[in-house]
This record gives C-alpha cells, structure tokens and sequence, in this order.
C-alpha cells in the first residue's frame, strides 16, 4: 500500500496538479467566506462545497465541467433546505434522507453528470445533519455554497485548467440493461437499504452522530458495481478510518482547535485527499478522517470518545453496506467482471484494426483513440476483479486465475501499444500479411466471447517484421486467455 501511493508513476504530474489546484480552490474559497463574515459553520459548508466541487466534477470536457459545476447549486440549496427545515421532525428528515440516497444513486445511470450532482445533493444534506443546520442559517449557508462553488470554479476553469491541454479521458459507461437488470436500479435500491440500516442502527448507537453511518454506507457505493467490490470497498473505508483515527489521536487532539494550525493540517489532509484518490481508498479515507477531527477540533467537540464513536458508526455504516450487496438484488462479480472483459477484447480488435488499416496507408485511421479508450476499459476490469486478488480472499484458485487474466491482458495492451508504435512511423511496412493476421485476431476474440475454441497460427512469421510480431504476439495472448476465462470451479472465473 505504500508503494502504491508513494512509488506510483504520476504522468504529467496530473495527480499533483489535481492535489495541489484543490488546496488553491478551497483555501480561496474559506477566505472568501471569511472575508464575507461568515460565521464558523458557514465557512466549514463553503469549504465542504468548495471540495466536492473539485473533487466530484469528472465531465470528460472542460465545457461539460463547466456546466455540471454550475448546476451543483441548483441541486444542493434545494436539499440544504429541506435539511434545515425537517431539522426538528426526525421522522421526515429519516425519510427524506433515504430518498436523497436512493435518488443519488439512480442518477449514475446519466453518466459522470449525474453521478457529481447526486454525490453533491448527498453531501449537501450530510454537511447539514453534522453541522446541525437550521432555517434561521439559511441565508448565510445559500451564500456560502454560492461563494464557494464560485471560487472552485474560477480556480479550476480560470486560474489553473490545466484539462485544456489534455486529451479527453475515454470514460467507459457502466453494462447497461433495463429495469432490475440495470446495475444503477440495483444499487439504487441497495444503497438505499443498507442506508436504511445504517440510519437505525446507527441512532441506536448515537443519537448525535448517526448519520456518520448513513455516510460511510454511501461512500462505499460510490465508484463501485458489483457485491464484490463493494465489500472491499467496506474494508478499506473501515481501515483507512481506523488508521485515521490513530493519527487523529495523535495530531488533531493536540492541536485543540487551533485556527492558524488546524487551517495547515487541514490543507495537508485535502492535498493528501486529492492526491492519493486515485490510488488507495484506504489513504484517502485516512486523510478524510484526520480532516473530520480537525473540523470537530475547530467546533470544539474532539475527544477520544468521539473518535472512538466515529469508528463504530463507521462499521455500522460498512455493515449496512454488506449486507445490502449480499442480500439486496446481489450483482455478482462474475457477471460484471464478464461484461467488461468481453469489451475489453472487442476494444483490442479495434485497435488491431485501426491500427492495420494506419499500416496499410489510411489516411483517416487513428489508432490513439482505441488505445485510449483499452486503457480506461482494463482499468475498469483491474476493479472488477480487486475482490478476487485482494489479500484475504481465501479462495487461491480463482485468485491465481484472476491474476493470471490480468496478466494476459496486459499482455494484449503491451502488444497493442508496440503495433501503435510501429504504425506511427512513417517508413513502416505495408505488408499484405497484416490483413490476414487481423482477421485471426478478430477469430480469436470473437471465439473468446462466445466460448468457442480457439486455434493459434504458428505460420513462422518473422521476427523482423515488427508490427506482424506483435499481431502475432497478441493472438498468443488472446489464445492463451481462453483456459483461465472457461477454468470451471463454480462458475467460469469467479463465483464472488
């Protein structure tokens, strides 16, 4: 885990513009508030706005950005009122809370849109239960939310967009499907479950603090498809939090709420937020929880008993989550990892075409944008099957086989990648054969979805001939790939 967030390539340095632009944005956006008079309890909401505005917002344009950033208002001060108003009526506030989560998620289906304006609308009536909201505070947060979003944007959109000079990121939409099939129906009706039991579990727990429960029941869905995933999910939002509450005890206890040395401590934990996001929940979720206590440290409620009740409405949070997913229309990882594996290969043909047809002199065939879009696909396939290589699971076979897919698709990318290569030169070769050796490609991956056998061509073709290598050693990959996808031990790759 350490090497992952601290020996993990940064191309471009993207994740440390990302960390860094965060910081910049929210410190903005707090001294806005501040020199806007706001008192304490609106700044903490522009900040908390100012974050999510930054860290949510994931349109593949700038323009799409844009837009989403500025309909996160339209969104939030609806929610932020009915928050504040059903403050004193527990029962309509419960109800109305699991509508927000179940409302939040089915959303998703709309893509990264949908999904930033349903994680904004959830965390909008978070902020409001633990800042204790009420209707006379209204005017104040309205402004706060407004200032703040205004702020994240001139930073992100002005001061540093850094996005204009990248290439639009290949975002793959989530299997679709249609009613109960369709995994953001299920999981809309899961979260809102597992919300259900966090939210009354977690009253009996705490009267004050439940809806840290309902929180970490959330975010747990967040970014995840199928029972699998979620579940590692729950434990590594629950390790993070414990490892941030240790470092919680050890340095926001101390500080005893001190504004000039909360304010510092709390810009390292939203730079080590954004930036190890990315690469491990349980970081981020490390650097969440010491910012929780700085924020109770400024409120003045910090203290080892609170500490120690975040973590178990955490795990009552994490409980509900588990059980939703296993209970609740269960999505299997087999059928997920299955689906994307299955787009992944039709995306390794395309490429291999596109490709032969740059090689056969087209002058309109563009292979980077297949490659880029393989990328994103087998990322998502490498999340799909963390369940079965995670370090606990006890079932070693399906592990080894996981593995030893994951191996052979990288295989494929590297082949891909050294054919795109080999294309980009203008002196390479325009060999008839590249056709032929397409087509088997297309065999093979074909036969790979829909189970049938698959035949490799050992025809002697030469070394020399680079962009023929690689075809060649992309069929081997693809050939190879059949024994692990069909190994039956339950189901045929993983039964999770």
């Amino acid at each position: 885990m350490l090497k992952r967030v601290f020996m993990a390539p940064d191309p471009g340095r993207t994740r440390l513009r990302f960390a860094a632009r965060a910081v910049l944005g929210i410190a903005l956006a707090v001294a806005l508030c501040g020199l806007a008079g706001h008192s304490l309890t609106g700044t903490v909401t522009g900040g908390l706005a100012a974050l999510l505005a930054l860290f949510t917002v994931t349109d593949a344009t700038v323009r799409g950005q844009a837009v989403t950033t500025a309909l996160l208002p339209a969104v939030g001060l609806p929610v932020l009122t009915a928050a504040a108003e059903l403050h004193d009526h527990p029962v309509a506030r419960d109800l109305t809370f699991l509508a927000v989560v179940g409302a939040g998620v089915y959303v998703r289906r709309w893509g990264p849109r949908g999904h930033s304006l349903g994680v904004f609308a959830f965390m909008t009536f978070f902020v409001a239960q633990f800042l204790h909201a009420t209707t006379d505070q209204l005017p104040q947060l309205y402004a706060a939310v407004l200032l703040s979003v205004l702020a994240a944007a001139a930073v992100r959109f002005g001061l540093w967009c850094y996005e204009r000079r990248l290439p639009a990121p290949a975002a793959p939409a989530p299997p679709g499907g249609t009613g109960l099939a369709r995994v953001t129906t299920r999981q809309a009706i899961q979260a809102t479950a597992g919300a259900g039991f966090a939210l009354v579990v977690g009253q009996l727990v705490s009267g004050q603090r439940w809806y840290w429960a309902v929180g970490a029941t959330w975010w747990i869905f967040v970014n995840t498809t199928s029972r699998g995933e979620t579940l590692v999910r729950g434990f590594r939002r629950l390790l993070g939090t414990v490892i941030g509450i240790g470092l919680g005890l050890l340095v926001a206890l101390p500080v005893h709420g001190d504004p000039a040395v909360t304010a510092a401590l709390a810009a390292v934990c939203v730079f080590g937020i954004f930036y190890t996001a990315a690469l491990s929940y349980t970081w981020m979720m490390l650097w969440v929880t010491l910012l929780a206590g700085l924020l109770y440290g400024l409120l003045g409620v910090l203290g080892p008993e609170l500490l120690a009740l975040r973590l178990a409405e955490t795990g009552v949070g994490a409980l509900g989550a588990a059980l939703a997913v296993i209970l609740v229309l269960p999505v299997t990882t087999h059928s997920i990892t299955d689906a994307w594996i299955r787009r992944a290969l039709r995306c390794v043909h395309a490429c291999a075409v596109e490709t032969a047809r740059r090689l056969a002199g087209a002058a309109d065939a563009d292979p980077a944008p297949r490659v880029a879009e393989l990328e994103q696909l087998l990322a998502r396939v490498r999340l799909s099957v963390a369940p079965l290589v995670h370090p606990l699971n006890p079932m070693r076979g399906r592990k080894r086989r996981a593995r030893h897919v994951l191996d052979l698709l990288d295989d494929c990318a590297r082949e891909i990648r050294g054919l795109v290569a080999v294309a980009a030169d203008p002196e390479a070769s325009h060999d008839t054969r590249l056709a032929t050796a397409c087509r088997r490609v297309e065999a093979a991956v074909e036969a790979l979805t829909e189970g049938r056998d698959i035949a490799l061509h050992t025809d002697g073709l030469p070394q020399a001939e680079p962009a023929l290598a690689h075809l060649h050693g992309l069929e081997r990959a693809l050939t190879e790939l059949a024994r692990p996808l069909r190994t039956p031990s339950g189901s045929p790759l993983v039964g999770a």
